[in-house]
């Protein structure tokens, strides 16, 4: 298990994706540092505000028993803390950010730190398939544990 690691993501519409990554996270590390978008980083993809992402995140963090284990930060770039926190072992992504992770090993190993383990967490499919994600529940495709929505349905 690593001392401390990092996540990061919108977390719009707390999802069943969201939760087997934040799931993996607190399973590979003892700390975990988990970024959220700020409201002007999450705006192209109209997302819910910060604050309300922030309230859903930390009643999830409590109900999971994680929450004394938790660290929020805010992000207002695409790298965060995770590109210059010298305590940083591991970062836990999916296929749809592992590039950035890549990018964060980068930047940490200019400044002379030591690269993050990267945990790789597959994409949750959804009952149709296709990725469960934020946007799709937004659309009404989907709900939140990715089934697939009775009026979208097609047989």
């Amino acid at each position: 298990m690593l001392r401390k690691l990092a996540v990061g993501g919108t977390f719009d519409c707390l999802h069943a994706g969201h939760r087997q990554l934040l799931h993996t996270a607190f399973a590979c590390g003892e700390r975990v540092v988990i970024g959220i978008t700020s409201d002007r980083m999450a705006g192209a993809k109209g997302a819910s505000c910060y604050e309300a992402r922030l309230a859903e995140l930390r009643r999830f963090l409590e109900e999971e028993g994680y929450a004394d284990r938790a660290e929020i930060v805010k992000l207002e770039d695409a790298h965060g803390t995770a590109a210059s926190d010298p305590e940083l072992e591991g970062i836990v992504v999916t296929e749809e950010t592992l590039e950035r992770a890549r990018e964060i090993n980068r930047v940490r190993e200019q400044r002379g730190l030591r690269k993050l383990e990267v945990i790789l967490v597959p994409l949750l499919l959804a009952e149709d398939g296709k990725p469960v994600s934020s946007e799709r529940i937004r659309k009404g495709e989907i709900d939140r544990e990715g089934r697939v929505c009775a009026s979208r349905w097609a047989p």
